[in-house]
């Protein structure tokens, strides 16, 4: 269990965690997420006491990381994956750190098998792909058999049997009763591993609930439309100036509409004698219900 209480962090000027609560639940995976600068770095960083608060409290289990007297015993952290010196080998490297805690040579070995990394056990960490940089720092994470991972961008740079292999091993723990938190970019990929999902924007929670949950609350309706006269329907389905509704192109003569139901287009097209071939419902996703809420609370935007 994670517990974060009126959690702040400030940086000069900067209001990087303005505030935040929220409990993190053994059992499940909970996905982290939030744009470029929400803060999720900021608070994992807090988790792990690497950071202190300005505000606030976070606790793992009812205890201060720092005081956690055997910490990888209890929390097991994949943050930054490229910090390991490139001189060390990968078991050099989990050897180091299992002599901090007692652990012993032969679970060093279990991870290295666990994660896919046994036949490069003795190769130098510097000639690591991102890929096997990745499987390193998990194994890292799981060394002291932890009763909690937290977890940034795991699945960047692995290749897709990879990417299957972190999410079965991330719901796999959850199931044995370990709390993960997984804060990933991916929306794809959270969508089927997460369970739950806590969204933050500009510092603040915008966000805590079952995945399923949040989909469906962020849900808008979206319509497939295919016609060969495209843009006098378009013309058409706009005509209201309604703010809600808008088309996004897909192809020549076929379109998104957002924010109305297909009878609603079905309707407007049969008033009007235009041709449809195709008029089709698109299923609401974890990509859409989070870029419309996070689409005010974004710190860096694209031109």
């Amino acid at each position: 269990m994670i517990e974060a209480r009126g959690l702040s962090k400030q940086y000069g000027s900067k209001r990087a965690v303005d505030n935040i609560s929220f409990s993190i639940a053994p059992g499940k995976v909970t996905g982290f997420l939030g744009p470029n600068g929400a803060g999720k770095s900021t608070s994992m960083r807090l988790m792990l006491g690497l950071d202190r608060p300005t505000e606030g409290t976070v606790t793992v289990h009812g205890e201060s990381y720092r005081d956690l007297p055997a910490p990888m015993g209890e929390v097991g952290a994949l943050l930054d994956a490229k910090g390991v010196h490139p001189g060390r080998s990968a078991r050099s490297h989990l050897r180091s750190l299992a002599a901090t805690h007692g652990i012993s040579d032969k679970r060093v070995d279990e991870v290295l098998g666990q994660t896919g990394l046994s036949e490069v056990a003795g190769k130098r960490v510097g000639g690591f792909s991102l890929g096997m940089g990745q499987r390193l720092g998990i194994a890292a994470a799981l060394l002291g058999d932890p009763r909690v991972l937290i977890l940034d961008e795991p699945v960047n740079g692995l290749d897709p049997d990879g990417v299957l292999w972190v999410r079965h091993l991330l719901r796999g723990l959850a199931a044995e009763g370990r709390t993960v938190l997984l804060s990933s970019h991916l929306m794809s990929e959270m969508a089927q591993t997460a369970d739950h999902v806590i969204v933050l924007g500009k510092g603040k929670v915008v966000a805590d609930a079952p995945i399923a949950e949040f989909v469906a609350n962020g849900r808008s309706e979206r319509v497939t439309v295919r016609t060969p006269e495209a843009a006098k329907l378009a013309a058409l389905l706009l005509a209201d100036n309604n703010p809600k509704v808008q088309l996004e192109p897909l192809s020549e003569g076929c379109f998104v509409t957002v924010g109305l139901t297909a009878s609603t287009v079905g309707g407007i097209a049969a008033r009007n004698g235009i041709e449809l071939h195709e008029l089709s419902p698109v299923t609401a996703s974890l990509e859409d219900a989070y870029l419309a809420l996070t689409r005010d609370h974004l710190e860096y935007t694209s031109a």
